[in-house]
């Protein structure tokens, strides 16, 4: 009897513990840039050089052209999702300045 009153409520909370492991899958999405590359740019990089090092912006602005938009979001099947975004602007086909989430280097504004 006593052995009974021990085992059953072990079957009963079995398969409820294993709800919480369930696999949640990681979700990336956009362009993925590390700080080391926004390092690299400088100002008055073209756009072909700024697209190598970085690849396709993307979101590009329908009525300015020369605003890039990279967009990065990471959606982990457990925990906070984490947004980040850097926004290039360009005068004539030459990188002029960097915002969003990232910081330019001290020797962005050095130049080429």
């Amino acid at each position: 009897m006593q052995l009974k009153t021990l085992i059953l409520p072990l079957l009963f909370t079995l398969p409820l513990t294993g709800c919480s492991l369930v696999y949640k899958v990681d979700i990336p999405q956009g362009n993925y840039i590390e700080a080391k590359q926004v390092e690299q740019l400088r100002q008055g990089m073209s756009q072909e050089q700024v697209r190598f090092l970085l690849g396709n912006p993307m979101n590009l602005d329908s009525f300015n052209h020369d605003r890039w938009v990279y967009l990065y979001y990471f959606k982990p099947g457990h925990g906070e999702p984490e947004q980040k975004q850097l926004i290039l602007d360009f005068i004539n086909g030459a990188l002029t300045s960097i915002t969003g989430d990232y910081q330019a280097s001290a020797s962005f504004s050095q130049g080429l």
